[in-house]
């Protein structure tokens, strides 16, 4: 074929004329609905965005704080116990293992009055802990003498958790016992302490 059989070029083709920014919307719209491959696709990258956003991890709410209480030492009667059960103004919680008062207000999430453990607070929760019941029984003073070795094994063990974990508040007096005045002790103590020390000078 010579070069004068040849069709001349369209001038469109030389120069396209620029689509404007809606035509070029309106042309890719209408080529995602001409195909159901391409619906199908867009739909999937829409359900997978959707997915990514609603997945997005939530800010964690504070975990919550438990105020720092002054140290207390002093003994309590069952009675007076009773009013440590989380619900009082400062929110102090106590528990009775094995004759001796332990204060559990940092362990509020287990001992407080929404825990699982909150029929615990402000009680004698000896017989509790060795026979793994929440059952409290009696509002007296319980002696314990009834168990066997292998439950008093159990409160003594429980024990040196608590020993280990909270602070020694005082003992769980009986009926008739007398409240020991532990700052005469404490005065008692700091002297022979420092009566020993002025002998080794």
């Amino acid at each position: 074929m010579s070069e004068n059989n040849v069709p001349p070029v369209s001038s469109k083709l030389k120069n396209p004329i620029p689509l404007t920014y809606w035509e070029f919307i309106c042309s890719f719209f209408n080529e995602i609905i001409s195909s159901p491959i391409n619906l199908a696709l867009v739909a999937i990258i829409a359900w997978l965005v959707y997915k990514i956003f609603q997945n997005k991890p939530k800010q964690e709410e504070p975990a919550q704080v438990i105020k720092e209480l002054a140290k207390i030492k002093r003994d309590f009667t069952l009675e007076e116990l009773k009013e440590y059960n989380g619900t009082g103004p400062d929110g102090r919680i106590l528990v009775a293992v094995n004759g001796n008062v332990y204060d559990v207000t940092k362990g509020a999430n287990f001992y407080g009055p929404d825990g699982p453990y909150a029929a615990l607070g402000g009680r004698d929760a000896s017989r509790c802990l060795a026979t793994f019941s929440i059952d409290l029984g009696k509002d007296e003073y319980d002696d314990l003498s009834d168990l066997n070795t292998e439950d008093m094994n159990s409160i003594i063990e429980w024990e040196e958790q608590f020993k280990e974990s909270y602070d020694y508040v005082g003992k769980l007096l009986q009926p008739g016992d007398a409240h020991t005045n532990y700052s005469d002790e404490e005065e008692e103590g700091s002297q022979q302490e420092n009566e020993s020390k002025i002998k080794k000078e």
